[in-house]
Order: structure tokens, then C-alpha cells, then sequence
């Protein structure tokens, strides 16, 4: 596996795919770097043994060059690669990279991370188009994986929406939901926990142990075990589980048109003063009215229309009348004096609210039980879009009225706070007082820990996670505000930290999902078709589990026609395709695919069928 970039998602991912999966890697990275690199991907120059699984673990080899130049790419051997990564932040050098990579190797599978999406998509068609040229019989499946382009802000926003919904980063993304394996503390006498979608893993960590409650790397024993079985699940005591669910925000939701309908609500065209005023008025009128009807002999729309042309001083005065017609007259001028400037006051406000009706909103009054998002950079938005799709409420903070997610969230009708976030007064106007959980995803570190440390002032139990490029300065933080507000939720996250499992998953083939740690084990989900393995063909769903091994979660439904190779962003129009709900005795057709869980070792197997036959001869 070759990585080449020039941040931290580059470091971070050439260790994921070194810690994972086992790969031999060669990271690509600036001079500037290289240190830094060394020091972030531990016992680079040789391989170790992993002390928990015994597996080899292979080395990193570090190459310095300040752009991915073909003489580079040969030098880090892409010709002879299975995969690789290009990372650098800006497109047009992935954009290159990626054709004078796909000219050396056409079979080469490519994963290139873009911000634009319309450009990212163009890629993918004019590479696999590179790699049928090169190689006109290429099988089809296999180009499907040839080419990846991903953003890194696109994988890590369900990781950053599922923090501020449900204290969690541990995400996998398929078929449009949001899956999290959400740990299950030892439950107590008479409870019955959970079980969730599945019970993914038993957790090491006992009751009595006290520093087993935080799933330390090495506390409690026996080892965590992966995919058990039921029996063993239901026969287990005094050991937490690891349950797979969807991801839900709790509390009410916040009526949908009150933030993301994008004309103007009709209550808004007119102040709540100005509509009880005119509510008067009206009032005041049919009270005439009635009056006129019950002292003179008009009938009830005669009665009607005197009033009301006495109101806009057009009727002729009543010198002649009864002396109750012309007090009736005179207290219909008073109301019509009233009515003037009120006509006038509301056609001025409503002028007014039609010409910023393409302006940024602002926060309603009664808004609560909300998020705030402070930073609409490139992850910022991403994010936005995220939350609006879950109908959940947000209120933005900006410091750039031309930033990115502007444009976004006065499209979606989301209420925008422009200024700096750091200045008195700018977080309560976000209502901050009221909010569910704070999103602090801005550029800079010390923005986002300032932003942190003055919401807590405001609230103290409003839920924080916040962007943090430096590892170590993100531990010291999170230290300090749990010992600070040791009952408040506040999460640190990385980028690239969240990101590098999507890219890590494409590198070894679209039909990987992601992965989750549990403690020092991995878990990785994947989607595999049923045709080729005859551990899924003509199985029911209960005879293709295999314990600590893999196990089937879902069945993709779509035709293969219809069928998208990555589910990753499938389902987006509102019809997953994916059943979750499978009755065991479900019998498996080598038309379907599958969605399972599986271990390093498990998915080895399914992967390669050659590896199990090697194993049992060793």
C-alpha cells in the first residue's frame, strides 16, 4: 500500500492500514514532515509482533518528496502496489497524481480525496475509463473498486453528528443509517440489557474491576470476545457487552419548518405587537358594528359598511342624524386614526422581512434543546448538511460571512450567527443557555477550546465536542475539563482521526464499511455478495455465523442492476435498500449481498479462501 499526502489524515491513515490490516506500507510525505511522521507511526523501520494477537505486524516505510511526481511514484514502488492513497489537500494535485498513477499501473485501485464532489465524480469515470482502455477485459467488479474518491470531511461528519446526538464516534455509515456499537456497562440484579440490533462483543472488563469501567486497554480478564454466540452471551455474567444500534438524537425534535423551510413563515412577516394591534383594530370594528346595528334600524351589513367607511373617513358626517349615529361616527374616526400608522408600520416591516428573506436567518426566540455549530469550513458544512438531514435543529456560528457553509445554511434555512465566537454576547445570541450540545469544528484549536471553556460557563452540562488537530494537546484538554466538569460529556476529535477508517476501507476494497476497536481488538464490517463463498451460498442466516469469526447482519435487497457498489452512500433518497430485520431461517441466494461483521482473521478467510486452507495445513 502506498500513501502519499501532506497532512495528518496521510500519517494517520499509513497507521490504520498498519495496525488493522496488516499492510506493508510506503508513506509519501514533505521533508518538513518526516520527523514528525516518524514519531506518529511507532516502529517504523522494522516489523514487531503484536503482544495481544501474536500477528507480524509490518513496517513503514517513509519516503520524503514535496509532490507525488511520476519518478516519486515509482520510487515508492506504485507499480507493483495494490493500492493507493493520494491525500494531499489540494485537488488539483490528487488530480494529477491520479492520471500519471493509473498510466503506471492500470489496475492499480485509487483513492484519491477531493472536496469537490462534481470533479471527484468526473474522476472516478475518466480513470475507470483509463483502466478499461489499458486493460479492456477488466472485469466489471473489479473496476467498480478501481477508483474511490473521497472527502475527508464527508467521513468524518457522521463520526462528529454521532458525538453531539449520542456521546459516541464509534459509527459505521451503510445505507444512509448511522450504526454505532454502543458499550453496555455489567447490568445489575434483575435488569435485562439492551441487546440492540446484535451483541457484537463481550467486553473484558468486570464488575469488580474498577478500572475495567472505561474499557482501559488492559484491564479485567478474560480477553474481550468477539461475535459470540447467543449461548455464550445469555451463559456470561459480570462482563459488558457491545451492542450494534442505530443512531437516534434523544429529546424532541424541533418542527421541521421552523428551520428549514425556505420562504418566509407568515409570522414572520408581521411582529407579534403589530398582529395584536391589528387585532384590536378589528375587534374595535366588528364592536362598531354590532353597536350601529343594535341603536339604529340598519341591518347587520349595512351596518357594516357605515362603520367602516366612517373608519376611512369617506362617509359624509352625520349632521343630520341621531345624536347616536354621530357618537358611533366620531368613534369610528378615533379607530380610524388608530389604523393609519399600523397600515403603515406593518407595510414597512413586511417590506423589510421580504428583503432579507435571502439573508441569514436568525435564532427564533423559542428555540431550544438545539445544537450550535461553530465553524462552517469545509468539515463544518459537511456537518450542517448532516444535522439537516436528521431534522435536527442547529444555529450556526461564523466569523466569515463568505465562508463555505454559508450559502449552505441560508439555503436550508438554518439561523446564523456571524461574529466571533470568542467576543462577549455571540454565544448567547446562539442561545447556548438552551442548546442540546456544542459542535466547536472551526480551524483553530484555541478558538474551539476558548468557545468550550466559555460555553461551560454558560452551561455547564451542555454536551462539547470539539476539533482538535494535536494529539497531545487534545489529551491534555480533555483531561482537564473532565476533572473540571467531571459530569459533563466533552469529546475531543480529530479529522483525520475519524476519517482514516473510510480511507483505510477503500484502500482494501469498497466492501469494506469501517471498522470499530473494542479495546485492543478490531472489528471490521464489510458487504460481500453471497455468489463465490460457500460459507453464505444456499445458507440460512443462522448457519452462515460462525462465532469470532463473521457474522451476517444484513441483506442487501436491490437488484443487481440497481445495486450501488458503495453502500456507504446509498440509501440517501430515502429508501434503503438494506433489511435489517432477518429472520433467522432466512436462506441465502448467490444473487444477494451481505452485510457482516466480521475479525481481521475472519474476513481474511472470506476475502481469501486460500488463507483458511493455508492455516489448517500449518
Amino acid at each position: 500500500m502506498v500513501v502519499c499526502g501532506d497532512d495528518g489524515l496521510a500519517r494517520r491513515l499509513a497507521s490504520e492500514l498498519r495496525e488493522v490490516y496488516r499492510q506493508r506500507v510506503v508513506l509519501v510525505i514533505p521533508a518538513e514532515q518526516a520527523e514528525h511522521a516518524e514519531r506518529h507511526v511507532a516502529d517504523a523501520g522494522t516489523a514487531v509482533t503484536d503482544t495481544m494477537s501474536g500477528a507480524m505486524v509490518l513496517p513503514i516505510r517513509v519516503e520524503t518528496a514535496r509532490a507525488p511526481t511520476t519518478e516519486v511514484l515509482l520510487d515508492a514502488e506504485v507499480d507493483r502496489a495494490a493500492a493507493l492513497a493520494l491525500l494531499y489537500e489540494d485537488d488539483e494535485t490528487n488530480l494529477r497524481a491520479a492520471l500519471a498513477a493509473r498510466r503506471l499501473s492500470p489496475g492499480l485501485r485509487l483513492v484519491v480525496r477531493m472536496y469537490n464532489r462534481k470533479l471527484g465524480q468526473h474522476l472516478e469515470e475518466l480513470l475507470d475509463e483509463a483502466a478499461l482502455v489499458a486493460v479492456p477485459g477488466m472485469d466489471r467488479a473489479a473496476l467498480d473498486a478501481s477508483t474511490t474518491v473521497l472527502s475527508d470531511a464527508d467521513t468524518a461528519a457522521p463520526a462528529l453528528v454521532a458525538t453531539a446526538i449520542a456521546d459516541t464516534n464509534k459509527v459505521v455509515q451503510a445505507d444512509g443509517l448511522l450504526l454505532r456499537a454502543a458499550e453496555r456497562p455489567v447490568p445489575g440484579r434483575g435488569e435485562v440489557p439492551d441487546p440492540g440490533l446484535c451483541t457484537l462483543a463481550l467486553l473484558s472488563s468486570t464488575a469488580a474491576d474498577p478500572a475495567g469501567a472505561e474499557g482501559s486497554d488492559t484491564s479485567g480478564t478474560p480477553a474481550p470476545e468477539l461475535l459470540p454466540d447467543d449461548r455464550t452471551v445469555h451463559g456470561t455474567s459480570g462482563r459488558g457487552t457491545v451492542v450494534l444500534e442505530a443512531v437516534r438524537r434523544d429529546g424532541p425534535a424541533m418542527p421541521a419548518r421552523r428551520l428549514s423551510r425556505r420562504g418566509v413563515p407568515l409570522g414572520e412577516v408581521i411582529s407579534a405587537r403589530l398582529r395584536w394591534a391589528l387585532a384590536g383594530i378589528v375587534a374595535a370594528v366588528l364592536a362598531l358594528s354590532v353597536t350601529t346595528t343594535v341603536l339604529t334600524d340598519a341591518d347587520p351589513v349595512h351596518a357594516t359598511y357605515l362603520t367602516l367607511l366612517d373608519l376611512f373617513s369617506i362617509n359624509d358626517p352625520a349632521l343630520e342624524d341621531s345624536t347616536t349615529r354621530q357618537i358611533l361616527q366620531l368613534l369610528s374616526g378615533l379607530v380610524g386614526l388608530a389604523l393609519l400608522p399600523l397600515l403603515v408600520a406593518s407595510a414597512l416591516e413586511a417590506l423589510g422581512t421580504f428583503r432579507t428573506t435571502g439573508a441569514l436567518r436568525r435564532p427564533p426566540r423559542g428555540l431550544s434543546d438545539h445544537i450550535v455549530l461553530l465553524g462552517l469550513g469545509k468539515v463544518g458544512a459537511r456537518v450542517l448538511a448532516r444535522l439537516r438531514e436528521l431534522d435536527i435543529p442547529v444555529v450556526c456560528v461564523e466569523k466569515d460571512p463568505d465562508a463555505r457553509g454559508i450559502a449552505l445554511a441560508r439555503d436550508l434555512g438554518v439561523p446564523v450567527v456571524v461574529g466571533d465566537v470568542t467576543e462577549d454576547g455571540v454565544l448567547n445570541t446562539a442561545r447556548i443557555h438552551r442548546a442540546a450540545a456544542l459542535l466547536a469544528l472551526t480551524s483553530s484549536d484555541t478558538t474551539n477550546l476558548e468557545a468550550t471553556l466559555a460555553a461551560r460557563v454558560i452551561k455547564g452540562d451542555v454536551r462539547v465536542a470539539l476539533r482538535l488537530y494535536d494529539d497531545d494537546f487534545a489529551t491534555a484538554v480533555y483531561r482537564t475539563l473532565r476533572s473540571a466538569h467531571p459530569e459533563a460529556v466533552t469529546r475531543s476529535r480529530s479529522v483525520s482521526h475519524l476519517a482514516a477508517p473510510a480511507f483505510a476501507g477503500a484502500m482494501m476494497g469498497r466492501q469494506i464499511l469501517g471498522a470499530i476497536s473494542v479495546e485492543r481488538k478490531v472489528l471490521l464490517f464489510a458487504a460481500l455478495p453471497v455468489a463465490g463463498h460457500h460459507q453464505f451460498e444456499g445458507r440460512t442466516v443462522t448457519e452462515a455465523f460462525r462465532a469470532g469469526a463473521w457474522r451476517v447482519l444484513a441483506l442487501d435487497t436491490a437488484g443487481p442492476e440497481a445495486r450501488s457498489p458503495d453502500l456507504a452512500n446509498t440509501g440517501q433518497d430515502g429508501h434503503p435498500s438494506l433489511l435489517w430485520d432477518l429472520h433467522p431461517g432466512h436462506v441465502l441466494q448467490p444473487q444477494d449481498r451481505v452485510v457482516i461483521a466480521a475479525t481481521r482473521r475472519g474476513l481474511a478467510e472470506l476475502l481469501d479462501p486460500s488463507a483458511s486452507s493455508r492455516r489448517t495445513a500449518r
